[in-house]
């Protein structure tokens, strides 16, 4: 019963339509985009796998390297 007061009150508000108009418009802005090949995901998603690793590794290095300075 609380549920249907809330909305209830919200449409009387006209916030059920706004969000109709904005989901509506979220829509066909994302069919204005442009996705990417299947190869293309692959391709950047193990650069991106890649690039943590090397990172990590970076990390893990200054870290042990400054913990034996430091300590």
């Amino acid at each position: 019963m609380v549920i249907g007061s809330i909305f209830g009150y919200l449409w009387w508000q006209g916030q059920v339509q706004r969000l109709a108009v904005y989901v509506q418009e979220t829509r066909e802005e994302l069919k204005k985009c442009s996705w990417p090949s299947w190869d293309e995901l692959k391709g950047s998603t193990a650069l991106i796998i890649i690039a943590v690793g090397l990172l990590s590794a970076f990390i893990m290095v200054v870290d042990r390297i400054l913990f034996t300075i430091f300590i």
